[in-house]
């Protein structure tokens, strides 16, 4: 068994969606690969302090995204077919928490802002001449 990954309590109104939104994390990321077991349900509950339903619920939306596969026997495996995002997008996201904790951004603001930018227009909104931050 894999050593299991390194997940933190989550500040989401749902805990579900916040174990759900770290492990998809993980696995898109590359940092999971095909095959590799994740911790039980009742271990993630349990590193985390939620019920194991919670930790369930969790898995089940990894697992309707097929992400995950579960086995009773064998745990739950990431999906051989789970989707890793393109090195390249890695290594620019990286590039953008590393400039963001420079100079010192609240990571929600740089995720929300990901959001409204990605919603808009293709991803094109403008940007101040001065390079000032935005206020979106």
């Amino acid at each position: 068994m894999t050593t299991h990954p390194i997940l933190s309590p989550t500040d989401e109104a749902n805990p579900a969606i916040g174990i759900y939104r770290q492990l998809r994390g993980l696995i898109v990321s590359g940092q999971l690969g095909a095959n590799e077991r994740l911790p039980t349900v009742r271990q993630t509950a349990a590193d985390l302090g939620v019920a194991p339903g919670t930790a369930a619920k969790a898995y089940k939306m990894l697992e309707q995204d097929g992400l995950v596969v579960s086995r009773t026997a064998a745990g739950t495996r990431v999906a051989e077919s789970a989707a890793v995002l393109p090195r390249s997008v890695i290594r620019r996201i990286r590039e953008l928490v590393d400039e963001a904790t420079a100079t010192g951004v609240n990571p929600d603001d740089v995720i929300n802002v990901l959001r409204v930018v990605w919603r808009t227009d293709h991803g094109t909104i403008r940007e101040p001449e001065d390079h000032r931050p935005v206020a979106i």
